[in-house]
């Protein structure tokens, strides 16, 4: 039963950071830091869930600064390109810039962008990538079933195969259905992080692979229970934080038994400075499994104005408020 928390919530700092790209409808990304006995955790629901949902963040944040996370089985984790919906040549040199990465999640369904937009950003991304690279899209629920169905035949081609579709449909039916109608393997993102019952998309057989993000879901402990529960591959990927929440998304990848697939974890490069002076970004396609630790003259750099520092706090105490108890 959701419970009041017990005790003030360690923040320390309330970053505003400019993206370099609108990304997820956003140009501006901001965020609360903890810091606690067990290091420093972050807390930054998009503006858009209610504090209901975002207590799952706060929750996450609290494991990072006060528990700290699982010991790691691996050094490194294997980490995709994230290309926003952007012309061709702009997603080229962001494939090109990537620092090594041989794997890229392309953005589609973008509201008022056409196919032929979709097609031309995927071959620009295949053409920098080279034919060994893979690709992968993300459609963020934007198409219902039988524009899934069209779209994913011409995509693949265009992308000279793809390694898989997330989340191209909202609900887990059509995903099931789109899952019996193409070859492209599909991936459930919001069907997991955003849903009543995460295992529904199991028992319908509507996936082939699980997208896990720290925050939405509560935290590295409760993503390794969901992943241990549902049973199929698991992609990490970041909810668009700053180094310090992607720290838990790499404690996570770090800490599952197995990891087929490249993360989605190397998004610091879209945000224009970071909460850390060493932000976490990819080297030979790879994030380092390692805890940058934000400085004062970083924090300086991205503090929130008065106003927004205020925001936060209020929202904050309205998320405590709905914080479910952790065993």
């Amino acid at each position: 039963m959701p419970v009041p928390r017990l005790g003030p919530i360690p923040v320390r700092a309330v970053y505003d950071i400019p993206l370099r790209t609108r990304f997820r409808g956003l140009t501006v990304r901001d965020g609360v830091l903890l810091r606690g006995a067990a290091g420093w955790g972050e807390v930054s629901p998009f503006w858009d869930y209610d504090a209901p949902e975002s207590a799952a963040w706060l929750q996450a944040g609290l494991e990072a600064a006060e528990q700290g996370w699982p010991e790691p089985v691996r050094s490194s984790v294997p980490v995709n390109v994230t290309v926003p919906a952007v012309g061709p040549e702009q997603a080229a040199r962001i494939v090109a810039a990537s620092g090594g990465c041989t794997t890229a999640k392309v953005k589609v369904a973008e509201p008022g962008q056409s196919l032929a937009e979709e097609q031309e950003r995927l071959e620009a991304v295949r053409d920098s990538l080279g034919t060994a690279g893979k690709v992968r899209i993300d459609a963020n629920a934007g198409w219902d079933l039988e524009t899934a169905v069209t779209r994913l035949r011409h995509l693949d081609r265009a992308a000279g195969e793809l390694e898989y579709a997330e989340q191209p449909c909202a609900s887990v039916a059509d995903l099931a259905a789109l899952r019996r109608r193409t070859h492209v393997p599909i991936a459930a993102d919001e069907s997991i992080r955003r849903a009543a019952d995460p295992l529904a998309v199991r028992r319908a057989e509507a996936a082939d692979v699980v997208v896990l993000k720290v925050q939405p879901l509560g935290g590295v402990r409760a993503c390794l229970r969901l992943a241990e529960e549902v049973g199929l591959p698991v992609v990490v990927s970041s909810a668009l934080e700053s180094s310090v929440g992607i720290a838990a998304g790499l404690a996570l990848a770090a800490a599952l038994p197995e990891l087929p697939y490249a993360c989605g974890l190397a998004t610091v490069h879209l945000f224009e400075r970071d909460t850390v002076p060493d932000p976490l970004l990819p080297v030979d396609g790879q994030l380092a499994v390692r805890r940058p630790v934000p400085t004062r003259a970083a924090l300086d750099a991205v503090a929130a104005p008065p106003e927004l520092t205020d925001r936060w706090r209020r929202r904050l105490t309205e998320m405590a408020g709905h914080l479910a108890v952790v065993s």
